[in-house]
């Protein structure tokens, strides 16, 4: 197993902000990067080495592309199997595409959650109206029918209230393969970004509170202020990164109780929005994780520094106009992050700030203090 060192040519599959931000790591520390998609001028590609632009299932370019790196990685886990499966026959893909395969669909991840016995909300596979409509009987109501694949950002899914909203959410779904899940009332919503390295070894950020709004990630801080269950879902996140043998970044998201369960929601096989507050708060951040652990270098510390909050800044907040940067830096202890995108659209992620204090609370306040800042224009 020998380890791929500073000064190697680094893959990344997609080019979004996660992978601006592991490229960002991995120049730091010396290495170069490729990023591959059909998108020009990137979050990825303006700080990449080189931009390579094709559709994912153009082969040829995707074969070319992987003969001038050591490795590759993927920075969302909705890249095609077979370009992961291209890749594979050149140079080492980590996580594997069987990661991939599982993660991408969430019919396998909620199947394969169940077989390895870990906690999960209660599913059914749809593939017709009838079946869904079987299916609500069985499960109740409300619930959350949801696409098989290609869903984040709480795309992709539609809440069923009553029996009678069955043919109207299977048509706005497009009447595709969905999974049906159980509606669980839960008191919170966390998660666990840990990171397994070649060798097996594993390390973990703990656990980070998380607050959504219109299904996407708005706040998250660590440590939590209210008890989650923090060593169950550890154990738990480790369960699932060596079921699967992942080498890299995965975050588990989930679901907290009103009586103090644990419930998986959904796994993301590469660095985390809500781990954004490492790059800040941590030794060494997600992306500089992923970067060690797909190189074969040993894993890093995940020490925080002081407590941490982090909130998303979506194009909701340009169109009044460019935000008030001025305003919010002017808190010397806000840390800004921007990911180069040019059109702001509402929900679009185009950027977080990230605030350090003595308290997860005063952290939090202060994040948020400096976010509403940015539209006193």
């Amino acid at each position: 197993m020998t380890p791929i060192l500073p000064g190697a040519t680094l893959g990344v599959l997609g080019s979004g902000q996660l992978g601006r931000m592991f490229a960002l790591a991995a120049r730091r520390m010396g290495y170069r990067v490729h990023t591959f998609s059909p998108d020009t001028d990137t979050p990825t590609g303006q700080v990449a080495d080189m931009e390579v632009v094709a559709n994912y299932d153009d082969l040829d370019a995707v074969r070319a592309f992987a003969q001038n790196v050591q490795v590759v990685t993927f920075e969302f886990e909705n890249v095609p199997a077979a370009t992961a499966q291209a890749v594979a026959e050149i140079v080492p893909v980590r996580p594997g595409g069987h990661v991939l395969h599982v993660a991408q669909n969430r019919l396998r991840e909620k199947t394969w959650l169940a077989q390895a016995g870990l906690p999960h909300t209660p599913f059914r596979h749809i593939t017709s109206l009838a079946e869904l409509e079987a299916a609500l009987r069985d499960l109740g109501c409300p619930a959350i029918l949801k696409t098989a694949g290609f869903g984040y950002d709480g795309k992709g899914q539609v809440r069923i209230q009553t029996p009678g909203e069955a043919s109207a959410a299977w048509q706005e779904l497009g009447g595709q393969e969905c999974v049906l899940e159980a509606f669980v009332p839960f008191e919170r919503e966390v998660s666990v970004v840990a990171t397994r390295g070649q060798d097996g070894a594993f390390v973990h950020y703990g656990v980070i509170q998380n607050a959504h709004a219109n299904g996407i990630l708005d706040v998250s801080l660590a440590p939590p202020e209210l008890g989650a269950g923090g060593a169950d879902a550890v154990e738990i996140a480790r369960a699932i990164l060596d079921g699967l043998d992942v080498v890299g970044v995965l975050c588990v998201e989930f679901f907290v109780t009103g009586d103090g369960r644990l419930l998986v929601n959904e796994l993301a096989p590469r660095p985390h929005n809500s781990g954004h507050l490492t790059i800040d708060a941590c030794v060494c951040s997600q992306f500089e994780q992923q970067l060690r652990a797909v190189c074969g270098l040993p894993l890093g510390s995940t020490e925080r520094l002081r407590p941490a909050a982090m909130a998303n800044l979506l194009g909701d907040l340009w169109q009044g106009g460019e935000p008030n940067w001025a305003a919010a830096l002017a808190r010397p202890d806000i840390k800004l992050h921007l990911y180069g995108k040019e059109e702001a659209r509402p929900g679009r992620k185009m950027g977080h700030l990230t605030a350090l204090a003595d308290t997860p609370s005063e952290a939090e306040r202060r994040v948020r203090q400096a976010r509403e800042a940015l539209t006193r224009r």
